[in-house]
């Protein structure tokens, strides 16, 4: 079957613009102006505008040969969204900015695009703009999200108080354990283009990996309930990262134990054939885009009786020096991350 190649020249930069961003449908009325004037324009209700940007560089933070461009599209609008969610906010508008080579076609643009709108409207996002220009250095993506919540339940990484149980949102660790079942197949390749990858009975790391989920719901759970969390950010470097994150912030202590890590059993049988702990994966793997946020203790029977796939891993202590693991054989490890 003959696939049709486009050539970026075949368009001018507003061409290629309008080409990819035509199938997008505003979904918010506070979006007045999106794609096809000089710049967006959205009319803020009484709620607080929440911003957050994201640079995605392709050998960096991620590596095409391995990772389909409509799943790259998705993957990086989760990435820049999640950072919104962890500030309690729901999120509104995304522009997108890409520099890219003629090694793409505009067909490879277009699916890049597919992944984005699917994302867009999962997460109920309205594409309001963005450029676009070349690049010598294959493809980078630069991503900016706004998102709306009302003042009093705008939540940051300083509020976390001593005796506060925290929570995670879903399972850890799937996604790194995913990126190192495609680097693995990818090395065998490499060494040996005849032979096909064997990567059966992992398709949820792998999906951890490529089509992370931007958790959405657990935001309208807890605006269900009524509870507003003490401090939160999202897990895209890993728990312990996450955990010294609001430790510092907050100025408090944090333990969280072992026999509350929430992992799921395919992670585990990942971690078994790659010969990797799957403790290290979780609190060290990062990309999993869970939510870690803290709640007073008057909360965790409504928490445990009335919502699902969050779970309680530990508990904020007084000392803003005591950062701990505390592992299945009582005994204490301090948690360290990389550039913390």
């Amino acid at each position: 079957m003959e696939t049709t190649r486009t050539e970026l020249d075949a368009f001018g930069e507003a061409g290629l613009i309008t080409r990819l961003t035509a199938p997008f449908q505003t979904q918010h009325p506070q979006t007045v102006q999106g794609v096809g004037d000089d710049a967006a324009v959205v009319a803020p209700d009484s709620e607080q505008t929440v911003l957050s940007t994201e640079l995605f560089v392709e050998g960096v933070h991620f590596d095409l040969s391995f990772t389909p461009l409509r799943h790259l599209g998705y993957k990086l609008v989760v990435a820049t969204v999640s950072d919104v969610l962890a500030m309690n906010a729901l999120p509104r508008q995304l522009l997108v900015g890409f520099g890219v080579s003629n090694r793409f076609s505009v067909e490879a643009l277009e699916e890049l695009y597919a992944g984005i709108r699917t994302a867009c409207r999962d997460c109920g996002l309205d594409l309001a703009g963005g450029d676009t220009t070349s690049s010598r250095s294959g493809l980078i993506v630069s991503m900016t999200a706004t998102g709306a919540v009302a003042a009093a339940a705008t939540t940051y990484r300083r509020g976390a108080r001593p005796n506060d149980l925290i929570c995670v949102s879903g399972d850890l660790g799937g996604a790194y354990l995913g990126l190192q079942l495609l680097e693995r197949e990818k090395q065998v390749f490499l060494q040996h283009p005849d032979i096909q990858p064997v990567l059966s009975g992992h398709e949820y790391v792998l999906e951890r990996q490529l089509r992370p989920t931007a958790r959405l719901d657990v935001l309208h759970q807890l605006q269900e309930l009524g509870i507003v969390p003490t401090a939160m950010t999202d897990l895209s470097d890993g728990l312990a990262a996450g955990l010294l994150h609001l430790s510092r912030a907050s100025g408090v202590g944090v333990r969280v134990m072992e026999e509350q890590m929430p992992i799921h059993q395919r992670s585990y049988m990942a971690a078994t054939e790659l010969k990797i702990n799957p403790m290290t994966a979780a609190l060290n793997g990062g990309e999993d885009y869970e939510l870690l946020f803290t709640v007073g203790q008057e909360h965790y029977q409504k928490l445990l009786d009335q919502t699902t796939d969050i779970n309680f891993v530990g508990f904020i202590t007084a000392d803003p020096a005591e950062a701990l693991f505390i592992t299945k054989n009582n005994e204490a490890v301090p948690l360290t991350a990389p550039g913390l």
